[in-house]
């Protein structure tokens, strides 16, 4: 009996995912809860798992289709049994290079003719999937000018999103209606650039990073305002601290801690900052869920702290710390990604002296930390080193004034040069 494999439910309005990677091929022996296939979405990277043992005996979604929740991605059968093999010629559609499409289509025809079935020379049965079919309609291309690299000829978004960066002609529009604008074509490089280029389709994720970052860009007001921390304080304590901590805690004492806590501390005082604008509305957040930027090999992401500013250091450290390894790991759930309420930036760990980050739409604030640099600074009229660091709050001037902005980083660089106030909550 046949164990069908089926795209999971991938969140609250997570509604399809992209087919990233097949990790066995039709005949392999397969463990139950085994990895089967990577699903891209829009927020995070999920891996479905082998619902019982036995053989892969089909794949019916390939690597780069676009598939929604509940479709039928491939079956497993029972022990060894293996997956019949397709007579139908349609089946070879599975080919997919160009040239064995054309073959593929060549042969519905001539069967057709040989049938003398003329409702089957139509060699592609089935529609554009819904990603691709937006895409076509967006940039006004013909279907029957695009090759179908998917199931029974099956035109899907990367067909579509390839015969685009070609250059495949627009069809004309139709009258009275507005034409689209046109589409955007990278001119071609010269022949001994081009043997040395290397075209890579973008992951799910990083399309949602490029849109996401440009959206934030067009539609809010963003300003970035600076200021610079003494690090002397927090580091000292650290030193002092930071053995007994980990031996206590079970996690190492870092900078996040005290940057997130000192961060909530100021998101009481200045509301505004974590608030978010609805229509003609402002909504208000009576809570902080700290969003904490984490690079991984597959692009940014950023995983909530919920409720920091209920937490203690050593708890936020703890709730960073198993973010951060699920989020290296590719394990980060939905649930972990949403909700955020405001954004913690961390460009000094590689190195960056000063930026200005981009807001994490919808929030209305972003803090970009930096790197931590001996400076000569004046201090009660003298010139001493110290280690400090710049830091850059970019917020969104339709809801927060420059006065709660700069008042915000100050109380954050207030609480840094006096990690007592943390303690004690001033």
């Amino acid at each position: 009996m046949a164990t069908e494999i089926r795209v999971p439910t991938l969140g609250e309005s997570v509604t399809e995912a992209t087919i990233g990677k097949w990790f066995k091929k039709v005949g392999d022996a397969i463990a139950a809860d085994e990895p089967l296939v990577e699903l891209e979405t829009d927020k995070v990277t999920v891996e479905v798992p082998a619902a019982a043992a036995g053989t892969l005996s089909e794949i019916t979604a390939k690597e780069g289709e676009t598939v929604g929740v509940g479709a039928l991605l491939g079956s497993i059968s029972a022990g060894g049994e293996a997956a019949a093999p397709a007579t139908k010629p349609q089946a070879v559609s599975q080919a997919s290079s160009p040239d064995a499409a054309s073959t593929v289509k060549q042969a519905a025809v001539e069967t057709a003719k040989i049938a003398g079935d003329a409702g089957a020379v139509e060699p592609r049965s089935m529609p554009p999937a819904p990603a691709a079919a937006k895409l076509i309609a967006e940039n006004n291309l013909a279907v029957d000018q695009l090759s179908g690299s998917g199931k029974r000829g099956q035109v899907l978004k990367g067909d579509v999103l390839d015969a685009i960066s070609k250059g495949t002609p627009s069809q004309p529009a139709e009258a009275p209606k507005a034409a689209p604008g046109p589409v955007a074509v990278r001119a071609p490089s010269s022949g001994d650039d081009a043997a040395r280029e290397e075209r890579v389709r973008m992951t799910k994720l990083r399309q949602t990073i490029a849109r996401r970052l440009k959206e934030a860009q067009s539609t809010a007001a963003m300003l970035t305002t600076f200021n610079e921390v003494d690090m002397s304080a927090v580091m000292a304590l650290r030193t002092k601290y930071k053995d007994v901590f980990e031996k206590k805690h079970g996690v190492k004492l870092g900078f996040m801690g005290f940057f997130t806590k000192a961060v909530t501390h100021a998101l009481k005082e200045i509301p505004s900052v974590n608030a978010e604008i609805d229509g003609t509305d402002i909504i208000f957040k009576n809570y902080a869920h700290i969003g904490v930027a984490v690079g991984t090999e597959k692009g940014l992401v950023v995983p909530v702290v919920r409720n920091a500013d209920q937490m203690s250091i050593a708890e936020i450290e703890k709730d960073i710390g198993r973010l951060g390894i699920a989020a290296r790991d590719g394990k980060l759930s939905v649930a972990d990604m949403q909700g955020g309420t405001f954004t913690i930036s961390n460009g000094g760990v590689y190195g960056s002296l000063m930026s200005t980050p981009i807001l994490n739409a919808p929030q209305s604030g972003i803090l970009g930390m930096h790197k931590i640099q001996d400076r000569p600074v004046v201090v009660g009229g003298q010139i001493v080193i110290r280690p400090m660091m710049y830091l850059a709050l970019s917020y969104d001037h339709r809801i927060v004034d420059g006065k709660e902005a700069v008042t915000f980083l100050v109380r954050v660089k207030e609480s840094l040069e006096d990690p007592e106030r943390l303690v004690l909550d001033l």
